[in-house]
């Protein structure tokens, strides 16, 4: 793939949070991003990822965007390093799984807070919000990137490579809450 273009088809959208992480999938042609389906974070086992890939295999995907939580500054804390974490987590079971599904990281500063905003104004109480809002959230930003991707007429964010194989293995990432944030909240967008 040549990086003047943009892969056409099927596309995952993720929302990386401490307890659940957010699917979102768009039509072959790329025109509308979808809420999809909410699963539990096991950063232990990492059977959500291995969800993601089984989605990606299944629907034949031919491209999966992470959201990367920066600050309004554009600066990266620990969101953004638990969503780089959890990409790299996707390559290296995509390629387990014999996929070559590229990933790429978008930034998507807000989108929780503007998932949230949205449940609410369409009526939905906000004890109910947990339920939709990672999936709703996902489809923020794979809407965003194909939206982008369309204007460019080139690819969005940042591809997230494989290690080399010359590089030593290490043991998978383990993804930690932000210090003082709540582990049971999936707004770490939201902050400033």
């Amino acid at each position: 793939m040549s990086n003047d273009v943009y892969p056409r088809g099927i596309k995952l959208g993720v929302d990386v949070g401490t307890v659940r992480v957010g699917l979102a999938i768009c039509d072959p042609d790329g025109i509308l991003a979808t809420p999809f389906k909410t699963v539990s974070r096991d950063a232990k086992k990492n059977s959500d990822v291995r969800v993601i890939v089984k989605q990606a295999a299944e629907r034949g995907a031919v491209q999966i965007i992470v959201g990367l939580p920066r600050t309004m500054k554009g600066e990266e804390h620990a969101s953004a390093r638990m969503a780089r974490d959890y990409a790299d987590l996707l390559v290296a079971e995509l390629q387990r799984a014999g996929l070559d599904v590229p990933v790429n990281l978008v930034d998507e500063r807000l989108t929780t807070v503007t998932a949230h905003r949205n449940l609410h104004e369409a009526g939905m109480s906000s004890k109910d919000h947990r339920k939709v809002v990672d999936q709703v959230a996902a489809a923020g930003i794979l809407q965003h990137a194909i939206d982008m991707q369309k204007a460019r007429g080139s690819d969005a964010g940042r591809r997230v490579h494989a290690p080399a194989p010359s590089e030593p293995a290490t043991s998978a990432p383990t993804l930690q809450a932000a210090p003082g944030s709540d582990p049971h909240s999936s707004t770490r967008g939201s902050q400033l």
